[in-house]
């Protein structure tokens, strides 16, 4: 059952921010029945045209749009429109859902807004709850996605699109939003042709969502999310920093989400200047070993010690390890040993010998590699596994690693050290001022493009270093961010991951001073998040936008 803010105390916090009223875009502010469709240019797809082209003919090559206010009003429309939040949480959804249910309340009071609960699974199972006024009203600028629930089903069989559309169909709903990642929005992607091939008019409206920053290109400028959880992290590890130069004992290594990509690090990296940073796209780049990354590390360690400084911040991708090419490689060997069912069977008859055992199946430099790591990670790359087989890379404790491996390096200084995991900490934080505008303009918009007809679009809404009233509304299609990759062995359509580009801005200021930050103590403090106040303290958005469009 889901509790609703009529059954639970609620802050004070709480009461103000639920006064706020998110900010609009200057062309979605006179109405959703006043809006103009403007295309513009007809799109490819980010690689493999071809192949996606193939894939998706029935939504491939269509145009890019933006919305224009006319000042005439639109035929009133009768929808019922299905929203799923699917994948982890980020700050903003709930936002996401107050948008949509705006717009569509205003395009005609009879519409209805039909929250699918538990992701994804709810619109194949038919487990659904109708979203009312009342109710929209508890979860505006609020944090998680209590609001009806997430999860991580993926719709992306013939079963699994024939299930959704039968539910559909049984209650009316002529429209869906899929609310969530990249991984999320390919099945979406898909979700459409399927519609659209079998003659079903049923749209898909995508919104991109994932505080991990990597759902972007030109016209999809940030993921919803990413500015809130990163200034969450920055307030935390300015609270270390402030605590590092203070006690001037202890080196903390600070472990950030993001798997596939650095974003989170090099944006908290920006906001709070620690002594290392860590990202995983330069150490691919570079080629670097383990080895080389803890002389790396070692040396900024030591230097600050020989100046009386036995302190420091490091910041740790959570991804690191599959960016290390002899990690990936041995990361790999490890899944195609493990996976068979002599190894598993040996495995499960040797308790307590399992260590000995896999060091007999790995040569060279695998053997090697293995070898050298502490024992605890030993076990974790052979013990947690995903259902595929795989190991589970974000359960690794990479911060652990890099201080074992570290204390066994630095012999002759003075090295103690303090490891977190910053991860949940920022998924459901209210939203910033940011965010909660953001996020309900894509709720808007999502509706926009519903009424405009289109089908396999994802909402986009830029110019975000601007004043919301300079935003720019429309929508882009899918299949033009998409490209093809190998998954599980075979190659699939997905839509593109947007890593750190180490000729981008962000970046090169990072390289630029880091440095600078490494041997000196140039801690910047940004706070927690600032709901009420000036401006330039409460709309402020990320540094890697400002940087990116500046």
């Amino acid at each position: 059952m889901i509790k609703t803010l009529q059954t639970t105390e609620i802050s004070p916090l709480q009461k103000a921010r639920h006064e706020y009223k998110p900010k609009l875009p200057k062309s979605l502010k006179q109405g959703i029945k006043n809006l103009k469709v403007v295309e513009g240019e007809t799109t490819s797809a980010a690689g493999d045209a071809e192949d996606i082209k193939t894939m998706f003919p029935h939504i491939f090559g269509s145009k890019v749009v933006t919305f224009e206010p006319n000042g005439t009003n639109a035929a009133q429309i009768t929808v019922n429109v299905g929203v799923i939040l699917s994948g982890g949480q980020a700050p903003g959804g709930h936002n996401v859902i107050a948008g949509i249910f705006d717009a569509l309340k205003e395009a005609n009071p009879e519409n209805k807004l039909i929250g699918f609960l538990g992701g994804p699974s709810g619109i194949m199972e038919g487990k659904y709850k109708e979203i009312t006024a009342d109710y929209m009203d508890e979860f505006r600028n609020t944090g998680g996605f209590d609001i009806i629930g997430s999860g991580r089903t993926k719709l992306e069989t013939e079963d699994h699109f024939e299930k959704t559309w039968q539910t559909c169909k049984n209650l009316g709903v002529s429209a869906v939003v899929v609310i969530g990642g990249d991984d999320s929005n390919t099945n979406a992607a898909m979700l459409a042709e399927y519609f659209k091939s079998k003659g079903a008019n049923i749209q898909v409206i995508g919104v991109p969502k994932t505080i991990d920053g990597d759902l972007k290109n030109e016209q999809i400028e940030a993921s919803f999310g990413f500015d809130t959880a990163t200034k969450v992290y920055s307030e935390l590890i300015g609270n270390i920093l402030k605590d590092a130069n203070s006690a001037k004992k202890y080196w903390h290594f600070i472990k950030l989400m993001g798997r596939s990509a650095s974003h989170i690090a090099l944006e908290c990296a920006l906001k709070t200047q620690p002594n290392i940073t860590l990202i995983s796209e330069e150490v691919a780049e570079k080629n670097m070993s383990l080895a080389q990354i803890i002389d790396y590390m070692a040396d900024i360690i030591t230097k600050r010690a020989q100046k009386g400084k036995n302190f420091g911040v490091a910041l740790i991708p959570e991804g690191l390890i599959e960016f290390i090419p002899e990690m990936k490689h041995l990361i790999s060997t490890l899944n195609d040993k493990l996976a068979t069912e002599e190894v598993k069977k040996e495995l499960a008859s040797l308790p307590g010998q399992e260590i000995p055992y896999i060091k007999g199946l790995l040569t060279g430099k695998d053997s090697n590699l293995f070898n050298s790591l502490p024992r605890d990670i030993q076990l974790q790359l052979m013990l947690d596994r995903d259902p595929h087989g795989n190991v589970q890379v974000s359960r690794i404790e990479t911060e652990k690693l890099l201080t074992e491996m570290l204390k066994a390096k630095l012999t002759g200084v003075k090295f103690a050290s303090q490891t977190h995991f910053f991860g949940y900490e920022g998924r459901c934080a209210a939203p910033s001022n940011f965010d909660a505008d953001y996020c309900y303009s894509l709720g808007y918009n999502a509706f926009a493009l519903i009424q405009a007809g289109l089908s396999g679009y994802i909402s986009s809404v830029r110019n975000l270093t601007k004043s919301s009233d300079q935003w720019i509304a429309g929508g882009i299609p899918l299949t033009s961010m998409m490209n093809m990759e190998k998954r599980h062995g075979k190659m699939k359509p997905v839509i593109k991951k947007a890593l750190v580009e180490l000729d981008g801005k962000p970046f090169r200021k990072f390289s630029e001073k880091r440095e600078t930050w490494a041997l000196e103590d140039c801690y910047v403090y940004p706070g927690p998040i600032q709901y009420f106040g000036p401006s330039e303290v409460t709309d402020i958005t990320t540094e890697t936008l400002q940087l990116e469009n500046k």
